[in-house]
């Protein structure tokens, strides 16, 4: 078995190839997996692009979008895709706090990648 240890720099790398194409954010109101799945569905709700920051130290931080959520949902993940709809899923995570929304309401994400050596 090969055990592979990567540099910050080599990390670096990696998390900017990542953010070059995972530019839009998206809710989930369950793990998204390796597939995207459980997206927020409803009306008004719409990934929102990021800007990224340069990646430093083994992560690299966005900015802040607000994504709109759907009454009656709660938010538990976020994901990353290559488009504003369909498209290629890259990562995603639990977000710092569930969320439950009884009516039309506005999420407030910054995301961050974050790697390891």
């Amino acid at each position: 078995m090969t055990n592979t240890y990567f540099s910050d720099l080599g990390v670096d790398v990696a998390l900017t190839g990542i953010s070059d194409l995972a530019v839009w954010c998206s809710l989930h109101t369950a793990s998204p997996g390796t597939t995207g799945a459980n997206e927020v569905p409803g009306a008004g709700y719409a990934r929102a692009q990021t800007t990224w920051s340069p990646a430093s130290g083994s992560a690299q931080p966005g900015s802040q979008v607000t994504i709109t959520v759907p009454a009656s949902t709660t938010v538990a993940y976020f994901g990353l895709w290559d488009s504003e709809s369909g498209g290629n899923y890259y990562c995603g995570g639990p977000l710092p706090n569930q969320e439950t929304y009884t009516g039309i309401g506005a999420y407030q994400l910054t995301p961050n990648l974050e790697g390891s050596g």
